[in-house]
């Protein structure tokens, strides 16, 4: 099961440092949302990144950034769908976010996979509950039209029912950054999901 990190969308005192100790660790696709960013503050952040951890990368936001810092692929929210029907590749993986279950049954040929939420009680957003019955979910997900990975309230605590699900992936944001201990946090989902 792929296992996949969200950025904080505010940045935080020893960030890229961590970021880079995760990266170290094996960490395969960061998700860098930060959608407050200036194009130079994106620039800034993604130059504290070493080169050979670009190709971990799936950019939110500044796609045009993408060619020159050589990153993984492009991240696209609900909102920004539309525009992307005849945007070339270019070997970058694209991904997307989906927020019922009727989305993942329709064809989605552009992008490689989806994230789907909440799953469960997020960690990180306040207010923002669990949206789906688990027999309906499992059943969406044997019929979806793309891989889809669970977002919202992704924790060691129900990662193995993420698994039980058939996600084919989770992705992880409170869990971790909010960790008094990200790295060891870090370190267990890794495995669990090896």
């Amino acid at each position: 099961m792929k296992l996949i990190l969200i950025t904080t969308p505010v940045p935080f005192a020893g960030e890229i440092p961590l970021v880079c100790q995760l990266l170290e660790l094996g960490l395969e696709t960061l998700h860098v949302r930060k959608p407050g960013f200036s194009y130079r503050e994106m620039r800034d952040y993604l130059n504290e990144i070493p080169l050979p951890y670009h190709r971990r990368l799936m950019l939110h936001s500044h796609h045009e950034l993408a060619q020159e810092y050589q990153v993984k692929g492009l991240h696209f929210p609900e909102a920004a769908r539309t525009g992307t029907a005849n945007m070339p590749k270019q070997q970058l993986l694209f991904s997307t976010s989906f927020h019922t279950l009727e989305e993942l049954q329709q064809p989605q040929p552009l992008f490689d996979y989806a994230f789907l939420s909440p799953i469960f009680n997020s960690i990180s957003k306040e207010g923002y509950q669990a949206a789906f019955a688990t027999a309906d979910l499992e059943h969406a997900l044997q019929c979806a039209k793309l891989p889809v990975v669970a977002l919202g309230g992704v924790s060691m605590d129900n990662l193995a029912v993420v698994r039980e699900m058939g996600f084919a992936g989770a992705a992880v944001l409170g869990a971790v950054w909010q960790a008094v201990e990200p790295v060891r946090v870090f370190e267990e989902l890794q495995r669990q999901t090896a």
